[in-house]
């Protein structure tokens, strides 16, 4: 049908700018008031900060392509992380309550895995 292999490295571009934005901000966000974000995860106040600081770091390799495979198996440990908590501490299903469930974590990880194993394509600053 129609060929676009020669886009792919577009595509990976778009992924790493899309996924890294999602991360950056939510590490900005989680460093900007860590005391609010500590409360709402039910975790020490250094820990959310340090999570916010890998979150930002990471969100920030991927999307200029620094570090991006260390960066997002780094970002797939800290998602792990977080389905381990919906999933078995607060027993929130795959859907969960009013979307709070852990697939938008898988879907996460499903993306930061096509960036491991591909580096995020040949548009990055360091190969």
């Amino acid at each position: 049908m129609f060929d676009l292999t020669h886009l792919t490295d577009y595509g990976l571009l778009f992924l790493r700018l899309m996924s890294g934005a999602i991360f950056a901000s939510s590490g900005y966000n989680d460093v900007k008031d860590p005391a609010a974000r500590s409360q709402s995860i039910g975790i020490p106040k250094r820990l959310a900060i340090l999570l916010g600081v890998a979150e930002l770091a990471g969100g920030i390799g991927i999307i200029l392509g620094v570090l991006q495979q260390l960066a997002a198996l780094g970002l797939i440990l800290i998602m792990l992380g977080a389905i381990q908590k919906k999933a078995f501490v607060w027993k929130t299903g795959f859907w969960g309550s009013d979307g709070l469930g852990w697939s938008y974590e898988l879907t996460l990880i499903s993306m930061l895995l096509v960036i491991l194993f591909t580096n995020g394509g040949r548009l990055v600053l360091v190969p």
